[in-house]
């Protein structure tokens, strides 16, 4: 293995089982000490364990990640023992799937509270300490329900892209403290899972096949701003583009102008990837067509 992250401190959310539980085994087989987070302290242990029982470093840490003062004492905890924190694995999540029509909008907020509020939580008691020795790894859980939409679930979509423009800034702004920021998007068969997917639907998408990108988005040469879909052994990147669209400037009729000519619009050639927001108004303002 030519990746190693021997000395570096990883916590690893909603670990007790599924992909956490493959995401902290992965971590703790290329060195890192680990800590087990979940709200199960059974299952913490039981993952801790794990780790131990194989060779490695791991601890168990029960709280909730909407647990604002749980989860800075956690981190403040793990800087005392082991002298900081290096990566972190925000993948804590639940359920509440229903149509938007259907749906109580408490349980739109607990799913907003655990997937973002929840990863902002940690990431903010941690990044002090990331930047003031100048290294660290983020990695957020995002969602192809987020990226593309998916029937029934408007406020699971809603929180994991909601990640992904987390994920936009703090990639900028960790850059000069050598701070990496990215996402994952898992495809995998795990307790969330159960009931949505038929058995032949999630053959072969294993958790442990997704956690080697957690471990490559972990290590010393990883990305940042990235986008990694993983799912039975595959793996691909998910792209915010720009188009090159149209200029109609202050044409009285610029409403129809827009509604005839969509395809133009919506041109996928010579489309970018902006390197941050102010690329769109760059663009605007100096349209090549202006």
């Amino acid at each position: 293995m030519s990746i190693t992250l021997a000395g570096r401190v990883a916590i690893v959310t909603g670990a007790g089982g599924g992909l956490g539980r493959s995401h902290a085994l992965a971590l703790a087989r290329y060195g890192a000490r680990v800590v087990v987070n979940d709200l199960a302290s059974a299952a913490c242990e039981a993952v801790a364990h794990e780790i131990r029982a194989a060779g490695g470093e791991a601890i168990p840490w029960t709280c909730s990640v909407t647990d604002r003062e749980g989860v800075f004492a956690m981190v403040e905890g793990v800087v005392q023992r082991w002298g900081g924190v290096d990566i972190l694995v925000n993948n804590a999540g639940i359920l509440r799937d229903r149509t938007f029509a259907k749906m109580d909008l408490d349980d739109f907020a607990l799913v907003l509270d655990v997937h973002l509020m929840g990863s902002v939580n940690l990431t903010k008691a941690a990044w002090p300490h990331m930047r003031d020795k100048g290294y660290g790894r983020v990695i957020f859980t995002t969602s192809s329900s987020g990226l593309y939409g998916n029937f029934g679930q408007s406020n699971y979509g809603a929180a994991k892209m909601a990640l992904v423009g987390l994920m936009q800034t703090l990639a900028l702004e960790g850059e000069k403290s050598g701070i990496h920021v990215n996402c994952l998007a898992p495809s995998a068969a795990t307790q969330m899972t159960e009931g949505l997917y038929s058995e032949e639907d999630l053959r072969g998408l294993s958790t442990d096949l997704v956690s080697p990108g957690v471990v490559a988005l972990a290590s010393e040469n990883a990305p940042t701003r990235t986008i990694l879909l993983a799912g039975a052994g595959a793996f691909e990147q998910a792209h915010v583009t720009m188009t090159q669209g149209i200029y109609v400037g202050d044409a009285p009729d610029a409403a129809d102008r827009i509604e005839a000519r969509w395809a133009d619009i919506r041109d996928r050639a010579s489309e970018v990837v902006p390197p941050s927001g102010a690329a769109q108004y760059s663009h605007e303002v100096n349209h090549p067509f202006r």
